[in-house]
């Protein structure tokens, strides 16, 4: 087994140590700020992620896991060193490397051996020969500090289960020796392992997730034409999807997508072509349709409810996706920011995300339950689709506000079964199907 340095402890960072010391290794996670050390060492995660805080408190007993603010420390005797640090966007799109430079410039200083060092951040197309420069600049003992590119492919709410269970593992590397240590670290996990060079790992990442984005942006598209037409978008998504050419996934037509990944990546890969003077008009295309997707929802209500001043708007989810208290371009904070413009009142409930929208948004009332919104409220947006929501009882939501006014960001009910519930009901292309349509027109006229 290796001893794993981890640069970082954010989500991939916090996911990856983990991971790797429920493998066996003894991994030592280096995090520079010290009240996040202090929280970690009592067993407090900053994030929220199934099987994590009980696969760390397990690994910390036994003594694979530790933290530690001091780079010297951490990496004492390590053969690799992971740099898991944040590259969020900068204002033109393009990625902030600023936390990687001096990860590496760290690792250079502090390192009493050569080691291996591991690029699992996302990052833009040449990263990795900036940081060899970093390190050629500050290493100042002679030692070898190949670079290698391994972006991590994780889902949040089941990153455990990615990563120990990949559908592939990109090892990018100039250095042959230096993609076989790293490649031979994920062999446990029994997945597909594609070696290639620094820069095709750098951009596998931002196609990959640009792609999902993609996808999303199209089926929210295609739902534009399915509410003029009166189609139902989902019924759509499922046919195409039953194509083994495409498949189901990040075909669910909605308020657009969020997170810490696909908008900073669409905006990095755009900045990458404009950086080069290549025309992109799908990808900015992408990007426009997605940031339109909020206001389309502001639409729907204002056609159902008229002028929204001084109306009370509930909100139901604030997370950008359920299972998570993550709100880093979450769609709820546009709704939010939309609505206020319009002068509204608004109420919110999240199971997890309240506290971090409060940050933002201190004089939005915050309520203990759905129902809490529902009461007096002039309309309700669904944005988050957490399972709680499917199981509300929705008749008595209509019953406790002031105008049953229901619109689904999420297309997760059905239209027949809310207007029975007394809703007066919107979606994102979501309707009754034209057999359902025809088979009420037959049944009414026998």
């Amino acid at each position: 087994m290796s001893n794993i340095s981890v640069i970082g402890a954010g989500y991939v960072g916090l996911v990856t140590a983990t991971c790797f010391a429920d493998l066996g290794h003894r991994v030592r996670l280096v995090e520079i700020d010290k009240d996040r050390v202090t929280c970690l060492k009592r067993g407090i995660l900053p994030i929220v992620e199934e099987q994590l805080p009980e696969l760390w408190q397990s690994n910390w007993e036994a003594g694979r896991l530790s933290v530690t603010s001091d780079y010297k420390q951490g990496l004492a005797d390590c053969e690799f060193a992971f740099i898991t640090v944040g590259t969020p966007s900068a204002g033109n799109g393009k990625a902030e490397l600023k936390w990687v430079r001096s990860a590496a410039r760290s690792i250079a200083e502090a390192a009493n051996g050569p080691l291996i060092i591991v690029l699992k951040s996302t990052v833009p197309v040449g990263t990795a020969d900036i940081v060899t420069r970093v390190i050629a600049r500050h290493c100042r003992n002679g030692h070898n500090f190949p670079v290698v590119s391994n972006p991590e492919f994780l889902r949040e709410g089941v990153a455990v289960y990615d990563f120990m269970h990949p559908d592939r593992v990109v090892v990018g590397a100039f250095d042959q020796r230096a993609a076989d240590a790293v490649a031979e670290l994920h062999e446990p996990l029994d997945s597909p392992i594609i070696k290639c060079d620094n820069r095709t790992a750098e951009i596998s990442k931002y196609a990959s997730n640009v792609f999902l984005a993609t996808r999303l942006s199209f089926i929210n598209e295609i739902a534009l034409l399915c509410d003029e037409y009166g189609i139902d978008v989902v019924e759509v998504a499922e046919i195409v999807g039953m194509d083994p050419r495409f498949g189901t996934g990040y075909l669910s037509a909605g308020l657009g997508w969020g997170g810490s990944c696909l908008p900073k990546d669409v905006k990095g890969l755009i900045h990458m072509a404009k950086s080069r003077r290549v025309s992109v008009p799908l990808l900015r295309a992408v990007q426009q349709i997605n940031q339109n997707q909020p206001h389309l929802a502001i639409e729907k209500l204002c056609k159902q409810v008229g002028s929204l001043e001084g109306k009370t708007i509930g909100i139901l989810g604030l997370s950008f996706k359920p299972n998570s208290d993550d709100i880093r371009e979450a769609r709820s904070l546009l709704v939010i920011s939309i609505l206020k413009e319009h002068g509204c009142q608004i109420k919110a409930y999240d199971p997890l995300a309240m506290k971090n929208t409060a940050k933002l948004f201190p004089d939005v009332t915050y309520c203990t339950d759905a129902y809490e919104v529902a009461a007096s409220s002039d309309a309700l947006i669904l944005v988050t689709e957490w399972d709680e929501f499917k199981e509300l009882n929705m008749k008595k939501m209509a019953s406790l506000m002031n105008c049953p006014v229901l619109i689904d960001g999420r297309n997760l009910y059905d239209a027949e079964e809310m207007a029975k519930a007394g809703f007066t009901y919107d979606s994102i292309g979501h309707h009754a199907t034209g057999l359902k349509k025809l088979e009420g027109v037959l049944l009414g006229g026998a």
